[in-house]
């Protein structure tokens, strides 16, 4: 019970350390994480937090991904953020 309270108070502090601009993509991977650790052994913080991490990898590599493309297309860069 101890251990299940300090990973909730670990996760807390890391979502209110997180500010809103960065969260793009931390939200649909931590339900999806959560979920897929939830059936995978009862690890759902653990999983919510690693689908929250890979999540904004991947927002943060679309943005750069759309912004590559625009340059190359003469547009200027492209801010989503």
């Amino acid at each position: 019970m101890k251990r299940m309270l300090v990973g909730a108070a670990l996760a807390l502090a890391a979502l209110t350390a997180a500010s809103g601009a960065e969260a793009k993509g931390c939200i649909k991977g931590a339900i999806v994480g959560g979920i897929a650790g939830h059936y995978a052994g009862h690890h759902g913080l653990v999983g919510a937090a690693a689908g929250c991490a890979i999540g904004r990898h991947r927002a943060n590599a679309k943005a750069r991904e759309m912004d590559q493309q625009a340059v190359q297309q003469g547009a200027g860069p492209v801010s989503t953020r």
